[in-house]
């Protein structure tokens, strides 16, 4: 799918993990920008200053200063922002002639199946998210709430329950792990710094993230690795088919880092053949996914548009 003759379209793709910028100028995309992502502050997601960082980087670009369309796919869209004052925010900034604001889930679903077809995907990142559409009656998510109350399999999960078993053995409980409560100390420093660090700091969920590596690691020689690891494809596997129900022979997909553990990935797609399903190779990311939105609005003209999901102006 391309851009359309004499077009441009910038792709904006915002996580925990960073903010990344794609041109794509009659059909050719350009280099990926990056700048720092979310940080969450105690009034929601700072998006005035990432739209600038956006900025910054586009006028690195060249050429015109405002886009044709910007596609604005962001994490946290749902609950930690007002989808009409990231509009508002997004298009007096950038300037662009159409702007779409969209849930990094549905630029995820739209990246991973190479475009807008009915299916579904889980976003196992920092964050782990599930999302299914036919865009037209079915919109549905499943998980996305965040480190804290679930994220279940995510990279933040794995790491945050990865030094959970640290401390388990730690304090001489059942179920820990030393060979974790090294990696812990070896990431970290000692256990009494643990609480303020992964729970006062703004990038809680990044710093959660960083020790999943070492729960993935660990676990061909440690039993309660293996097991978190395990937890976590079933988790995933169980949010995607919840995330796929209502949708007729729906394609499944799933992306994300956290997939790159082999006992996390056998574990989901065991999930899935249990229930008589597969996986489809996700064809691309989020970042896909914006431009592959901007490419279907500059040539249809429309795009399919949900109150929470998917905004156009």
């Amino acid at each position: 799918m391309s851009s359309g003759g004499g077009s441009c379209v910038a792709a904006v793709d915002i996580g925990g993990s960073g903010l990344r910028v794609q041109v794509c100028r009659d059909g050719r995309p350009g280099p990926v920008r990056t700048a720092p992502g979310v940080r969450i502050q105690p009034g929601g997601i700072d998006v005035p200053t990432l739209a600038l960082a956006a900025r910054g980087l586009l006028a690195e670009e060249g050429g015109p200063q405002a886009p044709d369309v910007v596609v604005w796919s962001m994490r946290g869209l749902l609950f930690l922002a007002d989808r009409v004052e990231v509009m508002r925010t997004v298009r007096s900034t950038l300037g662009a002639g159409r702007t779409v604001v969209v849930s990094d889930a549905v630029a995820n679903l739209v990246g991973a199946l190479g475009g807008l077809r009915p299916g579904a995907v889980m976003a196992a990142g920092t964050g782990a998210v599930a999302f299914g559409t036919d865009f037209g009656d079915t919109w549905r998510r499943v998980d996305g709430w965040g480190h804290v109350l679930g994220d279940v399999g995510s990279a933040a999960w794995l790491g945050l329950e990865g030094l959970r078993a640290a401390l388990r053995a730690h304090d001489g409980l059942p179920d820990g792990s030393s060979v974790l409560l090294r990696a812990g100390v070896d990431a970290h420093g000692e256990p009494a710094t643990w609480p303020r660090q992964v729970m006062n700091a703004p990038d809680a969920p990044e710093r959660l993230a960083g020790f999943a590596p070492a729960v993935a690691g660990a676990a061909p020689a440690d039993p309660v690795a293996a097991a978190l690891c395990a937890r976590a494809g079933q988790g995933l596997g169980d949010s995607l088919l919840a995330a796929a129900v209502g949708l007729e022979d729906p394609v499944l997909a799933a992306t994300g880092g956290v997939l790159g553990a082999p006992v996390v990935r056998a574990a989901l797609e065991e999930r899935l053949t249990a229930q008589g399903r597969h996986l489809t190779p996700a064809v691309g990311g989020a970042l896909d996914g914006a431009r592959l939105l901007g490419a279907h609005l500059v040539e249809a003209g429309t795009l399919p548009t949900h109150a929470a999901y998917l905004l156009v102006g």
